[in-house]
């Protein structure tokens, strides 16, 4: 399978961490699941399954702090079928007296680098094959189109992409990323075998020089 190369750039980036609840911490660097979305934003089809393969990050990690106010509930579910049915109800959300104010640990100034295949799924027609789909991204990514606007972690943080040749030769890794670190367990992505009950699988992530390698989602690295 052909490995797919993005040059990914945005001002700012969260990709949050589960342990930390309420208040919006990021990792340090983009996880899979966020690479995959990017991919996935530019084609997604059920016949296909992106894998993503390496990480590089171009830039210095260096963060910023914001705090922003937020609605602090939902609509019930409850209540959006009633309405449904009734053709009337109360859906509303007063601001003023459901406002919370969270604050947030950011990345900003990124730059990444991002390695993907993609694989053919059991859901798969006869007229689907590797080539079909490699044509239609490499046209899509090329002309900059997508489903819906890339982002990094928030769909606040939207980001730019452009396609690149897997041969063409990266920025020199920055100093500050030298040397390898131990980033500690990474989400890796949800595991949907059980649509109703989704569950988080994760992954000892380390970062050698910039790069950060991903396991295949079948590996024994990636655990639920």
């Amino acid at each position: 399978m052909q490995t797919f190369v993005l040059e990914v750039t945005g001002d700012f980036a969260c990709f949050s961490r589960p342990e930390m609840s309420v208040e919006r911490v990021s990792y340090d660097v983009m996880t899979p699941s966020a690479a995959r979305a990017i991919f996935e934003s530019i084609l997604w089809k059920p016949a296909i399954f992106w894998q993503v393969e390496r990480i590089e990050v171009l830039a210095p990690i260096c963060w910023t702090t914001l705090r922003r106010n937020e609605v602090g509930s939902k609509v019930p579910l409850n209540s959006v079928t009633s309405a449904m049915k009734k053709g009337q109800g109360a859906l509303g959300l007063y601001v003023e007296e459901d406002r919370q104010q969270r604050a947030s640990l950011l990345l900003r100034d990124v730059t990444y680098r991002v390695h993907a295949r993609f694989k053919l799924t059991d859901k798969a027609g006869h007229e689907d094959s590797v080539e079909k789909f490699t044509e239609m991204f490499r046209r899509r990514a090329s002309k900059g189109q997508c489903i819906n606007q890339p982002y990094l972690g928030c769909r606040e943080f939207a980001c730019d992409f452009r396609l690149i040749a897997p041969s063409q030769a990266a920025t020199p890794c920055h100093s500050s990323l030298q040397g390898t670190r131990d980033l500690g367990w990474m989400l890796y992505d949800m595991d949907f075998a059980q649509p109703d009950n989704p569950t988080p699988r994760f992954f000892r992530a380390r970062m050698v020089d910039g790069v950060v390698s991903i396991p295949d989602w079948h590996s024994e690295e990636v655990r639920g």
